[in-house]
């Protein structure tokens, strides 16, 4: 701990060499000499430019201090204390003797004051980072519900889950991650509904490692995984404060982290990374129908290439005649064997997809369509690929990006290219083997104590878990949160008359 020293030059030297060859630091001394008072006493100002609303200090402190110090009579009251007590004319700051905890402020965006004669900075709430207004998610869209969605400020994002969330209950415990970066963070949970071993575990998961760096939330999940080779993320990314908010009261806990624009909540669960927000807005028996959809777009996204490439090179009696006929028609001026077609398109597709992220938005579509238009057809024409290959391939894409969650939909993806590989080589027994090591894998994950694939797995519990699964039940039917919430907070829905 370094202590603050009471000869405010000594402090100005220390800034000065900290910050050297810093262009964006502003940093002033105001000196206020008055004969019937203090001779040369002064306060010194510092902070980063970009960082911090500089008019902010000008109008709550710099002009208050030195206007008062002119107009005013003599005051032999310490200057210290009269600044803090009666010219600052701003509620958030706070008083540090640590220079330490002061320079680590000045570079979070606030503004130090030093003062001749004490031996503490006030430090001022100044903070006004340059980020993007609040916009409409762009990677979880919907056709109701709000449309706002977090930021990269770490203040915006709590406080888009606070409007929603009105209860003294709600805590938010901060801290910082990074030794370079010192980004800070926040474990918001419901103290009343959220599990203490819960909440505990996911503070201790983000204090496990000491990084130099932490620039995204997706860095801070890869580090509080229990295992780095688990290919399924046991986190739930979401960039929509009202999901967020609707996991806080399940009893869940929500991780923010500054500078980015996703919150992650845990635990997660197979079932909860098939949900969307659409789901609670929408009458239950259109979200019952949409969820029906997504499992089944997953299993499509999986498994039909595998299963196609099992059935017309291992079991063709079970397809129907006019259709064996039409598949054998299209392959019969073919060179490849069906398979190096499927992986051909598969890796077309893919590589279409990948050229489309980097490109911007208006080209990126037009070259996702139009690429995979023309590539397809003269691919076929070229008697590289069948037509039948194709639409497989074309379905399969389409069904991932049904998958609502994009990091869930990404494993998808890379999981049909061993049911390829294994229905190439084993037929149909490949295939079956390979959705049974999926189904035995996922059976064997848990997210903090929460089983992957709950409510098929008990968790303990034994309720009505099951009435948000694939069939979601209506609002007033669902009356107790689910078993990763306290047991004595289960239910939340009761009829007052």
């Amino acid at each position: 701990m370094a202590e603050i020293s009471r000869n405010i030059q000594e402090n100005i030297t220390n800034i000065k060499t900290i910050f050297d060859k810093w262009g964006d630091i502003v940093e002033k001394e105001f000196v206020l000499d008055r004969e019937d008072c203090y001779d040369g006493v002064s306060v010194y100002v510092v902070y980063i430019d970009g960082l911090c609303d500089h008019e902010l200090i000008e109008n709550t402190l710099i002009k208050p201090v030195t206007w008062e110090w002119r107009h005013t009579p003599a005051n032999r009251e310490n200057l210290w204390d009269r600044i803090v007590k009666v010219e600052s004319q701003t509620a958030d700051f706070a008083e540090e003797d640590d220079f330490d905890s002061v320079t680590e402020s000045i570079l979070k965006g606030d503004t130090a004051v030093f003062v001749s004669g004490s031996n503490k900075a006030m430090v001022i709430s100044s903070k006004h980072f340059p980020v993007r207004g609040i916009e409409e998610s762009s990677t979880e869209g919907g056709m109701r519900g709000p449309r706002d969605s977090f930021n990269e400020n770490f203040r915006t994002s709590t406080a888009l889950i606070r409007r929603r969330i009105k209860d003294t209950g709600l805590k938010l415990e901060q801290g910082t991650i990074g030794v370079r970066s010192g980004t800070q963070y926040g474990v918001m949970y419901i103290e009343d509904i959220a599990r203490p071993d819960l909440v505990d575990r996911v503070r201790k998961e983000v204090d496990k490692y000491s990084i130099d760096a932490i620039f995204d939330s997706g860095m801070a999940e890869h580090l509080m995984e229990k295992s780095w080779m688990e290919i399924f993320p046991i986190y739930q990314s979401t960039t929509r404060p009202d999901k967020a908010a609707a996991a806080l009261v399940e009893g869940r806990v929500v991780v923010v982290f500054d500078n980015s624009p996703e919150v992650i909540i845990a635990p997660a669960t197979l079932n909860t990374l098939f949900q969307t927000s659409d789901d609670y807005y929408n009458r239950w028996h259109v979200a019952t129908f949409a969820r029906m959809i997504r499992y089944l777009a997953a299993f499509i996204a999986v498994g039909l290439p595998g299963l196609y490439i099992a059935i017309t090179c291992y079991h063709r009696e079970i397809i129907p005649d006019k259709l064996l006929y039409a598949i054998a028609d299209a392959r019969s001026q073919l060179s490849f064997p069906v398979v190096v077609e499927v992986l051909i398109m598969e890796l077309l597709f893919e590589l279409l997809r990948e050229a489309g992220i980097r490109l911007p938005s208006q080209l990126g579509n037009t070259i996702g369509v139009v690429g995979g238009l023309i590539v397809g057809q003269s691919a076929v024409e070229a008697g590289i690929v069948s037509t039948i290959v194709v639409i497989v391939v074309a379905l399969t894409a389409i069904a991932s990006f049904a998958i609502p969650n994009e990091a869930f939909a990404s494993v998808f993806r890379l999981l049909k290219f061993v049911t390829i590989l294994a229905s190439a080589v084993y037929g149909i027994l490949g295939f079956l083997l390979a959705m049974l090591m999926l189904t035995f894998h996922l059976a064997s994950l848990d997210s903090f104590g929460i089983p992957y694939l709950s409510p098929v797995v008990s968790c303990g519990y034994i309720g009505d878990d099951g009435q948000d699964f694939v069939l979601r039940s209506p609002i007033k039917k669902m009356v107790h949160r689910p078993a990763w919430s306290r047991p004595d907070e289960r239910r939340r829905l009761v009829r007052k008359r």
